[in-house]
């Protein structure tokens, strides 16, 4: 397995990545971005990697403790790696276990915050590929109301719950969450301000019973060639968040 050496938020974090499986993207910056944990708040990243969302949000958020919760040994190896690679080790920890296996299987009392990117799709005739590599990334057989499930019983009353997905799966995670989960807020991001989102991120709060707020989308691209929007950048290198209103 060969492995890069990358960087996220314009050098302050560094990243061990394998070249053949899932790389980390724009999703899992975005995601990152989103955590607005506080001060001495437990913040798990579920379904990890090597650690991408979870290293970035602890460099925003340097008074939050982070764990990543991790399936694969090869992934959980490189975000242990990670951690200390970037000196994290006083608070932050992956641990071993599946999603689809329940939070209870964990042991561990809810967080107070939760982050996730999960697999976009449940059906593996529903694309070409990926590479083998890469298919628990893309790929869940326990489908995503096995993620929302988890989710809502991995924080405690009044956590908040955060996710990025297709944006066609928005009506799937709202029925997933809404049972236990409340004050949703909807980012919605496009590719360009002429084109169709094709992200949502999700934050809803546990036992929240505040209205739902769609808010105002994150263009990503300008169609004047350059490589982000300035709002994207900003967000890329850390000198912005995604700023969520209050719930």
């Amino acid at each position: 397995m060969t492995i890069s050496d990358d960087t996220l938020l314009g050098g302050r974090v560094r990243l061990r990545q394998s070249d053949a499986g899932y790389r980390a993207g724009l999703d899992a910056a975005l995601l990152a971005a989103a955590c607005d944990a506080r001060p001495g708040e437990r913040v798990l990243d579920a379904g990890c990697g090597a650690g991408a969302v979870m290293l970035a949000a602890a460099a925003r958020r340097p008074d939050a403790d982070v764990t990543g919760l991790e399936r694969d040994p090869g992934a959980a190896a490189l975000a242990a790696e990670n951690i200390a690679l970037n000196g994290f080790g006083a608070r932050a920890r992956v641990i071993a276990g599946d999603v689809g296996a329940g939070f209870a299987a964990l042991g561990l009392k809810p967080f107070d915050a939760v982050l996730a990117n999960p697999p976009f799709f449940d059906d593996a005739g529903a694309l070409r590929g990926p590479a083998e590599a890469k298919r628990g990334a893309w790929i869940t057989a326990a489908g995503l109301a096995a993620w929302t499930s988890f989710l809502v019983k991995a924080v405690r009353e009044g956590g908040a719950i955060t996710l990025i997905h297709r944006a066609d799966r928005l009506a799937d995670i709202l029925a997933g969450l809404a049972p236990k989960a409340g004050s949703f807020q909807i980012l919605p991001i496009h590719p360009f301000a002429d084109a169709a989102a094709k992200r949502v991120l999700v934050r809803a709060v546990k036992t929240g019973k505040a209205p739902l707020r769609l808010l105002p989308p994150l263009i990503l691209h300008d169609r004047d060639g350059a490589k982000h929007s300035d709002r994207a950048e900003a967000i890329l290198r850390g000198e912005a968040d995604l700023g969520w209103g209050q719930s």
